[in-house]
């Protein structure tokens, strides 16, 4: 039988890179040199974009999906890029939109966070291991599914600490701009000192 060489971890920490780091920089990118501008007829987008990247991820972590990933010619490659696209049109759909359709920005952010938190738990607290198949496969070979466990727990572990800590963190940012707008607009107490 085969060591598991930390797979699912390092599995993991390839979906946190591209779907949490790469694609918020390169929205930011792309917003920077194309000029996006936050359009309100277009954050019907919104919650499209969360849909279909909460839906990729769920697929993606259905035993039989990776299993299909890793057993398909690039397939590996396929599932990577497809959660790829998605949290970047996400994130570039949500750093558009931000300023003209704040309640739905925030939600977005709440509703995938949240999801990919469930993902983490169910990974971490799941009593046996979900992808012996997608291991063995993958490292090519008879697999302990005993000696998968902590390498999903620690790939769950992984999700619940670095996918709240982004989507919090652009929540906060989203919140916190948009307060100093309100703070601008509002005109602020004077007391005249007249008792």
């Amino acid at each position: 039988m085969l060591e598991t060489g930390g797979f699912l971890a390092q599995h993991m920490a390839i979906h946190i890179v591209a779907m949490n780091i790469a694609a918020p920089i390169a929205a930011m990118a792309l917003r920077f040199f194309r000029g996006d501008t936050a359009q309100p007829r277009e954050a019907r987008w919104i919650g499209l974009a969360a849909l279909l990247q909460i839906a990729l991820l769920w697929f993606w972590h259905l035993p039989s999906a990776m299993a299909f990933a890793y057993a398909a010619p690039g397939g590996e490659m396929i599932m990577h890029l497809s959660l790829f696209a998605a949290a970047l049109w996400f994130w570039r759909v949500i750093l558009n939109e931000a300023e003209a359709a704040r309640w739905q920005a925030l939600g977005a952010l709440l509703f995938t966070g949240k999801l990919f938190c469930l993902l983490g738990v169910l990974l971490t607290f799941a009593p046996r291991s979900l992808y012996i198949a997608a291991a063995e496969l993958c490292l090519g070979g008879r697999i302990d599914p005993a000696a998968l466990v902590p390498d999903q727990q620690l790939a769950g572990l992984m999700m619940l600490i670095a996918c709240p800590l982004v989507y919090v963190l652009a929540g906060i940012m989203i919140s916190a701009r948009w307060l100093k707008e309100i703070e601008a607009r509002t005109p602020s107490y004077q007391p005249d000192g007249n008792g």
